[in-house]
């Protein structure tokens, strides 16, 4: 089996068409996870951690519990990470020549993206309580809270943007199945008459004698 028209990509082979590969749902999607994780990361990061006047040490914005930021940063890096190589794998993806190799890869993007939904849903709930419960006095110059809250707002977001994707790669694995039946149950109707058109062995003796 060459893979042709296997799990939404074309024979393998062929030559890469950048601003195809752009247009494709699967892909603007995947672009927006990415850019989503860099904003929670960058934010958290860099405007994620501050002090009292009085203080040297500086602390998690978020109710001063380390737990929130370091949660925030780790699942930002990995999530950058996670859709850098899957960004990789969507442009390496139509010169995969085996079916069983594309199904793989599809069933990994369902299985991840889910992954990543059920994260920043746990992340979202997470900075949004600690975020609520902060107390004025320990941020009194109010530093980073415009940090503290678009990283609430893109978990929240990315929680959808997952979503979506897990249901692009359900999408794709369901067209990809059907295509894989399709080819196997499928007979070219030349083949067929040409079938029936051969004789029986009873022809080709003479018939049986008695």
């Amino acid at each position: 089996m060459d893979g042709f028209q296997a799990y939404g990509a074309g024979k393998a082979g062929g030559v890469f068409d950048p601003v195809t590969f752009f247009r494709q749902p699967q892909t603007v999607v995947r672009i927006l996870c990415w850019l989503f994780s860099i904003v929670i990361l960058g934010c958290v990061a860099n405007e994620g951690y501050t002090n009292r006047p009085e203080e040297d040490e500086e602390f998690c914005i978020f109710n001063r519990n380390q737990n929130a930021c370091t949660y925030a940063v780790s699942m930002g890096t990995l999530c950058f990470l996670c859709c850098t190589a899957f960004i990789a794998l969507d442009v390496y993806f139509p010169q995969i020549s085996g079916v069983k190799d594309r199904k793989k890869a599809v069933m990994a993007d369902i299985g991840v993206s889910a992954l990543w939904s059920l994260v920043w849903f746990v992340g979202f709930c997470f900075l949004a309580n600690q975020w609520q419960v902060s107390k004025i006095e320990d941020n009194p110059l109010n530093e980073g809270a415009d940090a503290a809250r678009a990283s609430i707002v893109f978990s929240f977001v990315s929680v959808f943007t997952w979503a979506v994707q897990c249901l692009l790669a359900v999408y794709k694995f369901k067209l990809g199945a059907d295509s894989v039946t399709f080819s196997h149950e499928y007979v070219d109707p030349n083949q067929q008459e040409a079938v029936e058109e051969v004789p029986p062995p009873e022809a080709w003796t003479g018939g049986t004698s008695e």
